[in-house]
């Protein structure tokens, strides 16, 4: 077919041919150039994210501690951090603990600081009473003879059995109580926030007959000596 052409035409096809290999040979470099950069953004892109998502904000925030009274206090200065995981291990090892404000023998509400460099950071610590048993007592009646001594024993008062630890807590008032005057008198008896009421009757015991009748012979005898007396004195005038 292309002895047919004239050498002129031959040349032309040649030309056109070189010229559209090289658009072909330009556009696959050109493309390979283009993908490159791509790839290599979108890698360094989830890199920078990767990044981003590993750093830690470092920010020192204290938790609201609680205990019940008479336990032994932490010294581990992650127990007061409220996001320790957010802060790098090399900052926490520089954390001092300050608990000496705490007195954990008595309950009631403390302050404990944590101081980084030259600031300090201040955080509450709350110590509890132990909870007590939850027990209703039912408190005795008492008739006492006039002046009668009052137990202090809270045993005595209560129908129920108690524990030590029930007793400790337990607050006895008898400050109403009149034992030298007759009378029904309350007494009170305080436990887990509850008060309890009870009544103690002071009492003059009933003589007896013979009590009576001893009482009625001195009385005579007593006014017969009187009697002597007064002849006496007379006869001496």
């Amino acid at each position: 077919m292309l002895e047919n052409i004239t050498p002129k035409g031959r040349n032309i096809i040649v030309i056109i041919t070189a010229i559209w290999g090289i658009i072909f040979i330009g556009s696959g470099v050109s493309m390979s150039c283009m993908n490159k950069p791509v790839t290599k953004t979108k890698t360094e892109l989830k890199i920078t994210q990767k990044r981003v998502a590993n750093m830690k904000s470092n920010e020192i925030r204290l938790k609201n501690m609680e205990q019940e009274i008479n336990q032994p206090i932490s010294m581990n200065i992650k127990d007061y951090l409220e996001n320790a995981e957010d802060i790098e291990e090399d900052i926490i090892n520089q954390l001092q603990l300050d608990t000496s404000m705490v007195n954990v023998n008595q309950a009631g509400n403390y302050t404990y600081t944590i101081t980084y460099k030259k600031k300090t950071f201040n955080g509450n610590f709350k110590i509890k009473e132990k909870p007590l048993p939850d027990m209703v007592l039912t408190l005795k009646n008492f008739n006492l003879e006039i002046g009668s001594a009052l137990s202090t024993n809270v045993q005595t008062y209560i129908t129920e059995t108690l524990t030590d630890e029930v007793k400790q807590n337990i607050k006895l008032n008898l400050t109403n109580v009149n034992t030298a005057q007759t009378g029904s008198y309350q007494y009170t008896v305080t436990y887990n926030g509850r008060l309890y009421t009870g009544t103690i009757t002071i009492y003059e015991p009933q003589k007896t007959n013979k009590q009576q009748n001893n009482n009625d012979n001195k009385e005579t005898q007593k006014n017969s000596n009187e009697d002597e007396k007064n002849d006496e004195i007379e006869e001496d005038t």
